[in-house]
Formats: structure tokens, sequence, C-alpha cells
């Protein structure tokens, strides 16, 4: 800084050295009586900008500094001036500024970083990384400079890269909180979590208020499952700053993990009483109440954190998953896309917007956006599932990526029991096997159930064996739902004098179909709100002989609820025809065509014993009567139309192989798929490109409400099955309008549910026994039009007459065999004592 006249030199010399002392109020006051002998003073007028840009008052600092460069051009003045206009986001002028201080001096690194801090808070990530390089090239000791630098690549989602720039930043600056504090975060991140801790409190020796700190540190415990810490650490967290909106949302969840979700929201309304306005507290409450599904009350508590604080994301981010939740979806999309625009790194609001796009079948753009949650979060386990649960809904012939993306959110995190759960469902349409998919539930339950198992019970139920059975069906879909299309017949038809009916539901939005199943069960409890702990007490108090699994390992199942044995005799049944790998479960239901006795290879692919139902799995009910059969369409449309409306999982290249085939010996015939709009279609016509059919051959239908989707078989004359994983529901759906299904008969149960289904229609004929005999099953069909045609009006009375929806036969099936295993662990139980 320059100045003029001997006196002047020294008298600035002296004022300099004050603020260079930390004494800036009185630098200040020497600079005021500099400039009221010479105000044109360029040193003085800088010095006293650099001080009001200190203290906070940029505008002031500007005019000085302006004033200074006009009697003096450096390139340190402008550099300051450059950080006046940043600091009133004035952004293109401060970077003209920082470009004209670069220019006077190239090597002026201050310049250079705060020009790096200024494309940074634009959120100009490339500049900015070019900045802080070159920044760091001109001074490799400046801690700031290492600092800021692997902040910004921790954003980028770049941890091993920002690892390497803090550690150096600690080594120069140790006594940093804020570096340790940062160099923890990343740590953690990359799942080196010894190291991290000691980050943490490193950060806390220096500053023990430090309320970021502090929060990141309860977060690492809460990880570490040392949760009485977590909770201490967090609620310091929030003593030093109670509008931490963080630190509130992490001990809000800590305590609802806990089974204390009361405590949690009593905890939030207490702060929110003491400080109506505290968006932070007024967010956390909101966003538990959500979580409760209290969604009137949680909705305008949000939108007050939001308007009290606009630009906080948390509060955004909330409001919007509460909108996705509460079915305003329209509003919802638009919260989340407006915190991405002022935040493209936020992950959470990127994953939530995924998850819409992908309930409301907008999968490509789903995919983009959890594939750049893996990008931001490539060490977050749920990154990885989210992105595995779109490739899966939109997928096309391969669901080995989907697979995959399970078996990396495992290895980053061997407790996510969702990731562990899917991978154990998905391995059965992957596979024909049977036994990779038993030794991955195997592989699930030594991990996840180990604690219950080892359990000593005490049952208090009562020994007699022909006794009426209290029998307990645990789903979280008693509701319009696939599902109900079983329990319903079921239901309707048990025998009360036999069996006591207790239903254990789970379902969070109840309709009408709830309603008509409380009505048939002898005891209905609502339970979703009871964690697995709370729900096997209420079980075991309610003395249920025979437990029931309905939905074993798809979504929203409770596996280590039947870990905990709340019954002496568990059974699962209805969701697939497979294997849990449980060693709680000592039963599944199947049927004779399912697995045929006598096999003891068959059997080997269980954990549980196999207990065969008199004829059939499945006992159906349409669940509607307003759709018709319709004449055979091949005689209006002059060509044999083939079509598959199975879960689009299903399908393999094996199947296209097949169904290829099929239309290459079927001339003019064509193929309805059902398949969601985008890439997936582009992949299955080019498929079909490759394998010699014009995709022009090709017709695709969407997702609709079931009556439409049942008048798609208005235009399909065969269906023809998915391999290895056969459709279930699908299939019966397409019996009941009157349209045949050939299938293929395999090794595993859900690759033989096209057999059972015919077996039981008495059209064993159409499940082929090899590849080629599904090939010359569909031909030798779609060349019988009047055969086809007679088939078609019959059908529907077929179904009707047939074990398939005989819902007393099936009722007095399910019973006998709950009978027979009953008697059997009776038996067990009374050798035990």
């Amino acid at each position: 800084m320059q100045a003029t006249g001997q006196a002047s030199i020294e008298s600035f010399e002296s004022t300099l050295a004050s603020f260079r002392a930390g004494n800036r109020a009185q630098a200040a006051a020497r600079c005021t009586e500099i400039l009221s002998a010479a105000p044109a003073h360029p040193g003085a007028n800088h010095l006293l900008g650099a001080i009001h840009l200190l203290g906070g008052d940029p505008a002031t600092a500007e005019s000085l500094i302006r004033t200074s460069l006009s009697e003096s051009t450096s390139a340190e003045g402008e550099a300051d001036l450059g950080l006046a206009l940043k600091a009133q986001k004035r952004y293109a002028e401060a970077e003209s500024a920082l470009g004209r201080a670069l220019s006077l001096n190239p090597k002026l690194s201050s310049a250079q970083h705060n020009l790096a801090r200024l494309f940074d808070e634009q959120g100009n990530v490339a500049e900015a990384e070019t900045a802080y390089r070159r920044a760091i090239e001109l001074d490799p000791d400046a801690a700031d400079f290492r600092f800021n630098f692997g902040k910004l690549l921790a954003r980028m989602g770049r941890p091993n890269e920002a690892l390497v720039e803090l550690r150096r930043a600690v080594e120069l600056r140790p006594a940093s909180a804020e570096a340790q504090n940062s160099l923890g975060t990343v740590l953690a991140e990359l799942g080196m979590l010894a190291e991290a801790e000691p980050a943490f409190c490193r950060a806390l020796e220096i500053k023990p208020d430090f309320a970021e700190a502090l929060c990141n540190l309860g977060t690492l415990l809460v990880e570490l499952k040392r949760f009485p810490e977590a909770e201490s650490a967090l609620r310091a967290a929030l003593a030093s700053n109670p509008q931490f909106a963080g630190a509130s949302e992490m001990l809000a969840k800590l305590l609802s993990d806990q089974g204390r979700r009361q405590d949690a929201i009593e905890l939030f309304r207490h702060a929110v009483a003491q400080s109506p306005n505290d968006a932070g507290s007024l967010n956390a409450l909101g966003a538990l109440l959500a979580e409760e599904r209290r969604f009137a009350e949680a909705e305008p508590i949000l939108r007050r954190a939001v308007e009290l604080s606009p630009g906080s994301i948390a509060a955004l981010v909330n409001l919007g998953a509460l909108l996705w939740e509460s079915g305003q979806s329209s509003e919802s999309e638009a919260v989340f896309r407006s915190v991405l625009e002022a935040d493209p790194n936020h992950w959470h609001a990127a994953f939530n917007l995924g998850l819409l796009l992908k309930d409301t079948r907008r999968l490509d753009e789903a995919e983009v956006f959890h594939r750049r949650v893996v990008e931001l979060k490539p060490r977050t386990a749920a990154a990885h599932v989210g992105l595995a649960n779109v490739l899966l809904a939109k997928a096309s012939g391969d669901v080995s990526e989907a697979l995959d993306c399970f078996r990396v959110a495992i290895e980053l995190d061997p407790d996510c029991q969702i990731a562990h759960s899917n991978l154990v469902y998905m391995l059965t349409f992957a596979s024909d096997d049977g036994f990779e998919v038993l030794d991955e539930g195997r592989r699930f339950a030594s991990h996840f159930e180990a604690p219950y198992v080892s359990r000593s019970i005490e049952y208090r139920n009562d020994l007699t064996a022909s006794r009426r059975l209290r029998i307990g069906y645990v789903s979280p879909d008693f509701r319009y739902h696939c599902q109900a299309m079983f329990m319903l017949p079921l239901l309707r038809n048990h025998d009360h004098e036999a069996v006591e009916v207790y239903c254990y539901s789970s379902v969070d939005k109840p309709d009408h179909v709830t309603q008509e199943i409380a009505q048939l069960a002898d005891v209905w409890r609502d339970v979703h709100e009871l964690t697995d702990e709370q729900l096997a007490h209420q079980i075991k108090e309610d003395r249920i002989d025979v437990l029931v699994d309905l939905t074993m390992h798809m979504s929203r199942g409770r596996p280590l609820l039947h870990a905990r044995r709340p019954a002496p005799v568990q059974v699962s049944w209805l969701a697939y025809p497979g294997t849990t790998g449980s060693t709680a479960i000592g039963y599944r239901l199947t049927d004779p065509w399912l697995d045929p006795a006598g096999s003891p290879e068959a059997d080997a692919r269980y954990s549980e014993k196999s207990i065969r139902l008199r004829d059939t799995f499945w006992c159906y009910d349409p669940m509607t009567t307003e759709v018709e059969v319709n004449p055979l369409p091949a005689y209006a449309a002059r060509c044999v139309t083939f079509g598959c409306l199975n879960n689009p999982s299903k399908l393999t290249d094996r199947t296209f192989e097949l169904w290829a085939q099929v239309l290459r010996s079927v001339e003019g015939s064509r193929l309805v798929l059902l398949l969601a709009q985008g890439k997936a279609r582009e992949t299955v016509s080019a498929k079909f490109d490759s394998l010699g059919i014009c995709p022009s051959r090709l017709e695709y239908t969407d997702y609709r409400p079931r009556d439409q989707y049942l008048r798609a078989y208005h235009h399909i004359d065969i269906v023809l099955d998915t391999f290895p994983y056969n459709g279930h529901t699908t299939s019966l759906d397409a019996l009941w309008m009157g349209v045949p299904v050939v299938t293929i008969v395999g090794n595993s149960p859900q690759s033989r549910a096209g057999y059972s289904l015919l077996s039981n229609l008495g059209l064993g004929e159409l499940a082929a026994s090899s590849g080629a005999r599904f090939v010359d099953t569909a031909v030798s069909l779609a060349t019988d039009l009047p055969h086809l045609g007679e088939l078609r009006a019959g059908l529907r009375n077929r179904m009707v007459n047939s074990p398939l929806m005989n819902g007393k036969r099936f009722a007095r099936s399910m019973e006998q065999a709950f009978r027979k295993i009953w008697h059997d662990e009776c038996r067990i139980l009374e050798k035990k004592g």
C-alpha cells in the first residue's frame, strides 16, 4: 500500500502495523486521521476499505478501494475490490476486478484463490477447479487454498482427491478446526471411520462448541451403533446452534430408529414452543410428523419453515417428500427441481426426484437422476439401491447391472437390509437354478437373523392338536394390490370353527379393499407403526399358532419379524413360490406342479420344508367382472397377435430368442409387450431387429388402470410366457380374458408357475418341456384359428370351474396343510417338554 510524503509514510506504516497486530479499531481510527489531512491517500483508503470489508460492510469498502485505485493502481487493490464486489454478489464485476489483479501480477496467489472461490460460489465447478489448481501452483503451502479446494472436490463427488488436499491442509494448519472437520467428513464418506472419529475429536478440542463437528461426530457414532454417545453429541450440537437443521434431523432420526419417535416429536414441539420462528426446529418437527403420516399437521409446519428460511434446502427437501407422499406429486416435483437449481449437487433432492420420476413411470429421466446420485455419493448404499430399482423398473432383457448395484450396496454397508433382501428376491428372476437364491438367502439369514434366532423362547400355546387353530397373516399389502386377488378367496371361505384368523396389516394407506379384508378377519390389527420387536411381542401375546409370511423378500416385507419367532410355527406363502433362506421359517406352501413330490433335489433348494397343497398354490379372484371376453381378434386383424404383459424385469435374452423364433415361424404375426415409454422400448426393438424381426411388428402398451389393462387382452390371441420367471398373476389375468398361455417347464418353482396354472385347467399340453417344443406349441396354436377361437370362448368358464377359482376347496386345502403342520409341531414340542 502506497503513501505520499515522509510524515504520511511514517504515519501510515504505524497504522499498517496496528492492523497487522490485530488492532483493527485503532488502525481504522488512524486511517480516518490520515484521510482527514489527505483525502486521496491511496494507502489509507485501501486499508480502511479492507477493514470495512472484514467488518461486513462491502459497499463502503468498495467506495474506499475505488478511491485508492483512482490514485494508484495495484494488483492488491484490484484483488480487494474483487472481494468487495463478490460479497455484494456482483459476480461479473468481481471476476473482472480479479482478472485485472492477475494481469498486473500473475503470481498474486491470493487473487487466484479468490477467483477460484468466486467460481465455486457460483457453482462453476470446472472453472473453480482450474483456478484452485493454479493458486496451489503459485503457493503450495497455503492451507486455505488446499482446504477450499478439498471441500470443492468433496462436493463434486471425488472424495479420494479431496482427501489428499484436506490431509495437506491439516498438515499445514493443524489448529484449524474447520480443516479437521472437513477431513473427518471425507474420511467418513470413504468408510474410513476409525480415522474419521479422531479428526472430529481434534476439531472439537480446538473449538469445543463447533456445532457442525459435533453433528458429524454424532452421525458417525450412529453409524458405529454407539447410540448414547451419538445422542449426546447431537444434543451438544443443538445446544451450540439451536437452529442447526442437520443436527435436528439426525437426532430425530436416531430417536425414531430407537422406537422413540414420540420423544423426538415432543423434543421439537418444546423447541418450537420456545422459539416459534426457529425454522430448524419447525423443519425437524414437520419431518417427524410426516414420517408418522400426519400430513395435514406436518404440511403447514414445513411450509412455515420454508417461509421463515426460503434458502433452507433441508426444509424444502422435507416439504417435497411430504407433498409426494400425500399425493401432490406435481408440486413435489417443482420443489425438488427448485432445490437442484439452487444446489445441483444436492444428492438427497436428486434421489427423491428420481424416486418420484420412477413412481410416475418417467424411467429414463429417473435413471439420469439416480446415476447422478451414485456419482455424488458413490459410497452411500442407498444411492446404489435407488439405481438398481429404477434399472429393474425399465429392465429390457438384462437385470445383471441391477444385481451388481445391490451387491455394491451390500459391500458398502453390510447392514443394508433392503439391498440384501432385494438381491435375494431378484435372483429368482435371473436363474432357474434355485441354489443361488438359497445361498444368498442363507447369507442374509446368517447376517441379519443371528441376534434373534439364538434367543430362547417359551410359547404359551395350547398343544392340543385337534383344537381350533389361531392363524396369523402378516402383510403390508392388505389393500388394492395383486395380493388381494388371492387373499380374498381364502379369507371369504375359511372355516371359522376350524381356524381363528388374525390379520396383521402394515398398510399405510388403507382403502376399500383393506376394509373388506378387515371385515373377513376374526381379529384385525393395524400394525404399520409397530417395530418388528413390538409386533413380535403382540403376536406372541395373541398366542398365534401358525404365522404366515405373505411377503418374504418382496417390498416392505418383515423378515426380521419372523427371525424373532413370535409363533411356534412359521410358514411362507404367496409372495413368490421360492425360498426365504431363513432358519426361523420352518415351512413353505407349494403345490404338486411347482414342486413334484419325491424329488430330493428340488426340496434341497429350500431352507424350509415344503408342504404341498392339494391342487394349486393360487386361488384367483379377478376383482372385476366389467370386462368381457371378446371374439378371437385374429379374424378382424387378419394376423395372429402374440403378447406378454408381464413385469419387464422378467424379460431375458433367452425369452427374446424363443419369441423371435415363433414370430419368424408365423407369417405376419405381431407381438404386444408391456413396457414404459422411453429407452427400454428402443432397446427391445433393437434386440428383435438383431434377431431378424422387424421392429414394426412390435407394439408396446404402458401401465394402465386394471380394467383398461384387461382390455389390452382384447387385441392378443396368444400369450407367450417369460423364462425363467413365468407370469403368475398376469397369466391368470390372460386366462381369465380367454387368452391361452404357452410356457416352458423349468426346474425352479418360479419357472414352473405356468405349468401349475395350465395343469389346473387341464391344459398341460401348452406347457412345453424345451425351447423347441415351446416354439412348436405356439406355432401350432397360432395356425389353427378355429381351435384357438373355441379355446378362447371357453377359457373363462373353464377357469371358474377349476381349482384356480374354487375358494372353498382352496380354503380347505390350506386348513388341512396348517393342521398337518400343527400336528407335526405338537409332537416335536411335546417331546421337548
